[in-house]
């Protein structure tokens, strides 16, 4: 894959993501409860803050996609963050077995997103002349 597709795939992927973090997690909880809430029944201040968290993540991805390039650092920041964020809930999930939903759920998900964000990432760029 050439380096133009990857972006171009890049963006989309960006797009994508951001909307659903931005838009699709608090619907995710609400229909597949067992894979996405952790604190199921009544109100989740613990959801709510991730909501808040992951909305605002998903509206910076959405705005990197627009130049991948010049927010590698974001990009790079939402593939480990979803990487260490999926394992912490993997080990709780297979430690609790009340939490097994999540390892389809959330935990595939965010270990998704790492994946398909990390093969797309072109890891260097050429250095630019004004730096110099």
């Amino acid at each position: 894959m050439t380096e133009t597709d990857r972006i171009k795939y890049l963006r989309i992927a960006l797009l994508l993501v951001g909307l659903t973090f931005t838009f699709g997690i608090w619907p995710l909880g609400i229909v597949w409860p067992s894979g996405w809430a952790w604190h199921e029944g009544g109100r989740s201040e613990y959801l709510e803050m991730i909501l808040g968290i992951y909305a605002t993540l998903g509206v910076f991805l959405m705005i990197a996609s627009r130049d991948p390039m010049a927010h590698r650092s974001l990009i790079w920041f939402t593939i480990w963050s979803s990487i260490v964020h999926g394992g912490i809930m993997g080990v709780q999930s297979i430690v609790n077995p009340m939490h097994m939903g999540h390892l389809f759920g959330d935990v595939a998900a965010l270990l998704a997103v790492a994946a398909v964000l990390a093969v797309l990432t072109p890891r260097q760029t050429s250095v630019r002349s004004d730096l110099l």
